[in-house]
């Protein structure tokens, strides 16, 4: 009769076992094909260098990495993160070469059920697993991206939002979530699927089926979200309250706003829907004109080098400052005031202020203030203007 303790090292030796083996059968077809794993770069960046208590396990020194072509063996860790719910928990580095302990120690957390589409996590997941799959053929692979799937559908709010963590916890996370990608992250997944993507030709009708509905309303509720501001419709923000769909608190320092970055991914998602009706014409036709007319010009933010110094998350070397400059190309800041239309900041304490000096160094250099990713919509708006909307081109009101 074995004791708890045999009993636990007797399944980590079979799964230690069973993970070699299927390593070496699944990867025979070709070992020079490579899947890209940029999609987990964000994951990956905040578990080698920004400190976090919560984590399951800390990178050892020097920690082994599998390359690209070990497609296999990165999509075995990733069913090894897998919860037992069909979900992942994020910040981990899908590449690393585990070592035993750091193994065990995952295995024994699989019940918990902390798991997210925060920083890109389960539906990057899902996709490699799909994606090694159609390599492979090995059942396990299939199985995992549709439990992944399955958990996808489940924490999907009637309304047709997806909260930041599932199942539901306290605080901000259980609002509709655009930051990160999260919900445009899901949305794509989604549309692989409703297109048949042959990556995803495994997936049975029943479920197809499900992910069609669930994907109408994913759509109808960003339609529902874009605010309407002074009277006219303008962009998202990055967390609207899943309740009412109004701009919301995020973390402290992400205070409800229009938000251009995030923003961008939704008007680009709608850009690329075949046969858009008026609704979605309407919409894309309004978020652009909004990033035309809150583009801020003569501005440029630069990064310089700044004594170090120490902050609860990391070390800091540099800092962050806004100066004029008239041969600048235009920029948007990552927030505008509600009714003002005022680029906006913020701080850990929640504080609004008007300007990036305000803000405190840790903040100031650690977040992305500005951006200029409204440029990829204004670039892509004339060839879909020309195709959908003929006789309304917004840029040239």
């Amino acid at each position: 009769m074995f004791n708890k303790k045999s009993k636990n090292a007797l399944l980590f030796v079979f799964y230690v076992s069973s993970f070699s083996f299927f390593q070496v059968n699944a990867q025979t077809k070709d070992e020079k094909t490579a899947i890209t794993t940029k999609v987990f770069s964000d994951a990956t960046n905040h578990w080698y260098h920004i400190k976090d208590k919560t984590n399951i396990v800390n990178p050892v020194e020097n920690q082994p990495q599998y390359a690209e072509t070990d497609y296999a063996k990165i999509a075995d860790n990733i069913l090894l993160f897998q919860r037992s719910n069909g979900g992942w928990p994020k910040n981990y580095d899908m590449k690393a070469i585990l070592t035993p302990k750091q193994i065990d120690t995952v295995i024994k957390t699989k019940p918990i059920l902390h798991t997210t589409f925060d920083n890109e996590t389960t539906y990057t997941h899902i996709d490699y697993l799909a994606k090694v799959y159609a390599l492979t053929k090995e059942p396990k692979y299939k199985e995992g991206a549709l439990k992944g799937i399955d958990f996808v559908m489940e924490a999907q709010y009637k309304n047709g939002g997806w909260p930041q963590y599932y199942p539901l916890e306290k605080g901000y996370s259980r609002h509709i979530t655009f930051n990160d990608g999260a919900y445009m992250g899901i949305m794509n997944l989604l549309k692989k699927i409703v297109t048949n993507d042959p990556d995803y030709d495994f997936i049975d009708q029943k479920t197809r089926d499900k992910v069609i509905s669930a994907y109408q309303k994913g759509l109808d509720c960003i339609l529902k979200m874009q605010i309407v501001d002074n009277g006219k419709l303008t962009a998202w923000c990055q967390q609207h309250d899943e309740i009412t769909l109004l701009p919301a608190w995020a973390r402290k320092f992400e205070p409800p706003s229009i938000c251009n970055a995030e923003s961008v991914d939704i008007v680009l998602f709608l850009m690329a829907v075949d046969k858009p009706d008026q609704k979605i014409i309407n919409s894309v036709q309004s978020a652009v004109k909004w990033f035309q007319d809150s583009k801020i010009y003569n501005t440029r933010v630069e990064s310089f080098k700044a004594p170090e110094m120490d902050s609860k998350y990391k070390k800091i070397t540099n800092d962050v400052r806004v100066v004029t400059d008239t041969t600048a190309p235009p920029i948007w800041t990552r927030y505008y005031e509600l009714k003002t239309h005022r680029p906006l900041f913020s701080d850990r304490n929640s504080e609004i202020l008007y300007s990036l000096a305000e803000v405190s160094r840790e903040r100031r250099s650690g977040y992305a203030w500005y951006t200029d990713r409204p440029e990829k919509a204004l670039k892509k708006y004339p060839a879909w203007q020309k195709k959908w909307a003929p006789d309304v081109n917004v840029l040239k009101e």
